[in-house]
């Protein structure tokens, strides 16, 4: 079997979009360029892995198969290429680094300090909930990753801790919760809770400890996005839990926040493949977090 890692980027482009018109666009080359390289794929192992559709392309199952096996190639590919690359000093390379989306502003700041120190590493940022990213390191395609405690995925993948934030209640101006000092989780039970999306950490959290406590949570909305969840809160659509950091970005709004009790905290780390060394852009991210954690 003689296949270029090139033809296995464009195979797994093809996965990622589930449309040859939208891979061809990514991959620079046009449609029937990358029809051909797919067939020749095909013809190397003798499987048919792709089932055409009008619109869209799926998996069969040697597709799957073959997708995860290229993307574990693809990532040893890449650690091969940092390793050489961290033989001249960390002058050139890739990060392929996971963000949660509600991180986001709170790590300019270390990303700028790992950007003037490390001018010569391209940073390649991928957004995904906490889950995704857990997802993303298992099957290879991300070096490290930005994302909230705890993980689910606990027995494959280390961590580094990193700062904590208090986690309040989210309530719309003139609600009757607002007249306590401290939220329950008893307190929620009576109204609808608007609540992040399934693969944010977050969310697993806020599950686990409302049913910890033995309640079921009347979950009406979700969304990946913290403004839309507040904005949906200051519209009376429901209460909701959220990050301080985000909170004190909220003060413009008719919101109330509130402390919850017993307290809850929002702890943030870097992860990453536990039975895999770090690349060297992934170690030296991780080696300035540690000095900067305090600052996040």
């Amino acid at each position: 079997m003689n296949i270029p890692i090139k033809s296995l980027r464009c195979f797994l482009t093809v996965v990622e979009t589930e449309n040859f018109t939208r891979a061809a666009q990514k991959c620079f080359m046009t449609q029937p360029t990358l029809s051909k390289i797919i067939q020749r794929i095909e013809d190397n192992i003798g499987e048919q892995l792709l089932i055409r559709n009008n619109q869209s392309v799926e998996l069969t199952q040697a597709g799957r198969i073959f997708a995860q096996s290229a993307q574990e190639i693809l990532g040893h590919w890449h650690r091969l290429q940092e390793d050489m690359s961290n033989l001249r000093g960390l002058k050139s390379g890739e990060l392929r680094l996971g963000v949660c989306p509600m991180m986001s502003s709170l790590i300019i700041g270390l990303l700028t300090q790992f950007r003037q120190k490390y001018p010569g590493i391209s940073v390649q940022m991928y957004e995904y909930g906490g889950f995704g990213c857990e997802k993303a390191l298992i099957n290879n395609s991300l070096d490290i990753a930005f994302t909230a405690l705890p993980t689910t995925h606990k027995h494959e993948l280390a961590n580094q801790p990193l700062t904590k934030y208090p986690l309040l209640a989210c309530l719309p101006e003139g609600h009757p919760l607002t007249h306590k000092t401290h939220i329950t989780w008893q307190d929620f039970k009576a109204y609808p809770f608007i609540l992040y999306n399934e693969d944010f950490s977050l969310a697993k959290l806020i599950n686990r400890l409302s049913r910890k406590a033995g309640v079921q949570l009347n979950i009406a909305f979700r969304s990946g996005q913290w403004d839309f969840l507040a904005a949906m809160v200051e519209a009376n659509m429901g209460v909701a839990i959220l990050p301080e950091p985000i909170c004190q970005r909220l003060t413009t709004s008719k919101l109330v926040f509130k402390p919850m009790k017993p307290a809850m905290t929002w702890d943030l780390a870097l992860i990453w493949r536990q039975n895999l060394p770090l690349t060297p852009p992934a170690q030296a991210l991780l080696t300035l977090s540690s000095a900067d954690s305090n600052r996040l």
